[in-house]
């Protein structure tokens, strides 16, 4: 096919990576993807020429830069990194222990960390390339009972703009995506994590929690064409720094946008006297 593209992908074994993965060998392309359990992955996602899949772990940089070299070696070069691996994190600050916490950035922060520092060797070498970082809507506008999650996200959207600054002049796009819900296993217990200490008096993150657990297949996003929107953003010669997906995500964003432009303009006169 011609604009045939070499794309290596994280956390691919199930969710919007699986997705991804499937469609992109179904429109001709090369995947190498990742997984921390490979026969889930192989199983998933079958066996082809055009696909190698590979056991690694995002919070093992290691085992990302072997995976990375072995990609390279088969397909010759790689043209999108897609930082998908990532879960869920339910709990208020208080809920959550130091190590909960931290294991979540370990995986859905520094993970992607990793899988950009070792890339990036090979993008420069290039001088081309295009790094697609999976955010959330959670990392524009967060929700009551998401405060971790949330703050994983904005990381990669802070990340990330910085990132397409710094790597432009190589030649390498960068580009957050941001979806809404999906109808993914995302919402179920091996994609999603609960805090094991709720406090009872936390009532609000309890409803939460409730009300989208119960959402669990009734997402409005359709993963298939969320991996369609994103091969089409792949192929793009000036492609978004931000890319939404989903009505749900576009809604979320639009209000923010207005509560926050509406706060800024009611607290002008303060913010400005701080001046000399």
């Amino acid at each position: 096919m011609e604009n045939k593209q070499i794309w290596f992908i994280t956390g691919a074994s199930k969710g919007l990576g699986l997705s991804l993965v499937k469609n992109l060998l179904n429109a001709g392309h090369v995947v190498a993807a990742t997984s921390r359990k490979l026969d889930e992955l192989v199983n998933a996602a079958g066996v082809s020429d055009n696909f190698l899949p590979l056991q690694a772990d995002v919070k093992d940089e290691t085992a990302i830069a072997d995976a990375l070299k072995s990609t390279v070696e088969k397909f010759g070069r790689v043209d999108v990194i897609v930082n998908n691996a990532g879960y869920g994190i339910g709990g208020s600050v208080e809920e959550l222990s130091d190590a909960e916490t931290r294991d979540s950035f370990d995986v859905n922060v520094f993970g992607s960390l990793n899988v950009i520092r070792q890339a990036m060797p090979y993008l420069r070498a290039q001088r081309s390339g295009h790094i697609i970082n999976i955010s959330s809507i959670a990392g524009i506008t967060a929700n009551t009972g998401w405060a971790i999650y949330a703050a994983t996200k904005y990381a990669l959207v802070g990340m990330t703009e910085s990132l397409a600054a710094d790597v432009k002049e190589f030649g390498v796009k960068a580009t957050v995506v941001a979806p809404g819900g999906f109808r993914t296993n995302f919402l179920e217990p091996d994609s999603i994590y609960i805090g094991k200490n709720p406090i009872p008096e936390y009532t609000a993150v309890r409803a939460t929690h409730d009300r989208y657990l119960k959402m669990s297949g009734a997402q409005a996003g359709d993963p298939d064409k969320a991996a369609i929107a994103m091969i089409e953003l792949a192929a793009m010669e000036n492609p978004p720094l931000y890319l939404l997906l989903g009505s749900d995500a576009y809604n979320r964003a639009n209000e923010k946008l207005e509560r926050l432009s509406a706060e800024i303009k009611q607290y002008e006169t303060l913010t400005k006297s701080t001046d000399f």
